[in-house]
């Protein structure tokens, strides 16, 4: 079996986990993005794809997160934003597979085990100029925290690489940063406005759309199990993607994740 279909075997066996973890204790969540489009248009992982994101509206994100530190078993793991951790400098949380070890390609070497993503999903407005406002203000410090803590990376623009350089010099703390800016998402309750959005997704204003998309929770094929998806997913796709029924040109079809070590069979926790 080669390394990316082992992989994927891992992560459906995780979501599987986590998908009876939620029901379990009564808690939204949702598939959003590529794993979205992946069920709506594969019935599972798009085939290039090798990762898993799914979003919660921040009151069940924030309360997985209490659940998860009186879980009793071993090897799942949750790391938050407020985790205590100092290598930890993502804007979302992460859960890992402590059965494994993996090491990103960023500015700081993280260790960890393979991961789901999961993204807090919040309230931003009761209509759409009002929404882009209030996301504006969040992706200004969103970039800055980029900037901080994005490593180089091939096939990256040279402008972009040279930001990230000459940022490093600036004496901001990352971990400041990322406090103000999760503070900030969190104002507005997703219950109680008609636009939200993954305001910590990787497309930005794509991702800021009535709730009516998102909807209820409802459940979708994936790969040889169910999850849960958004409600209204042909809003929800066409609005994050466009015609997304039409698959890219064969020299896009690639992954977008750069990994330095992938070992499947190796917990990273034996090295700390």
């Amino acid at each position: 079996m080669n390394k990316q279909k082992e992989l994927k075997l891992m992560l459906i066996e995780m979501m599987k986990w986590f998908h009876e973890f939620c029901c379990e204790n009564n808690l939204r969540y949702y598939a959003l993005g590529g794993t979205m489009l992946g069920a709506m248009r594969h019935s599972g992982f798009i085939p290039w794809d090798d990762d898993i994101d799914v979003g919660m509206p921040r009151k069940d994100y924030e309360k997985l997160a209490f659940l998860m530190q009186k879980s009793n078993q071993k090897r799942y793991i949750l790391e938050t934003p407020e985790t205590k951790a100092k290598d930890y400098y993502y804007q979302f949380s992460k859960l890992y597979d402590t059965s494994t070890t993996l090491i990103e390609n960023t500015k700081y070497k993280i260790k960890r085990g393979i991961y789901l993503d999961i993204f807090p999903l919040d309230g931003v407005g009761n209509n759409l100029d009002e929404s882009k406002i209030y996301a504006e203000k969040i992706y200004k410090l969103d970039n800055l925290l980029m900037l901080k803590t994005s490593g180089f990376r091939k096939g990256r623009s040279l402008y972009k690489n040279l930001a990230i350089f000459l940022f490093r010099f600036i004496p901001i703390n990352a971990k400041t940063i990322l406090h103000k800016l999760i503070k900030k998402c969190a104002e507005k309750d997703f219950d109680e406005y008609l636009y939200i959005g993954n305001l910590m997704g990787a497309w930005r204003f794509k991702e800021v759309m009535p709730k009516k998309y998102i909807g209820k929770p409802k459940l979708y094929k994936f790969e040889n199990i169910e999850i849960f998806g958004v409600e209204n997913a042909e809003a929800y796709l066409t609005s994050l993607y466009g015609n997304w029924r039409q698959l890219p040109p064969e020299e896009k079809r690639i992954t977008h994740h750069d990994y330095i070590e992938c070992n499947l069979h190796k917990s990273y926790l034996e090295e700390r």
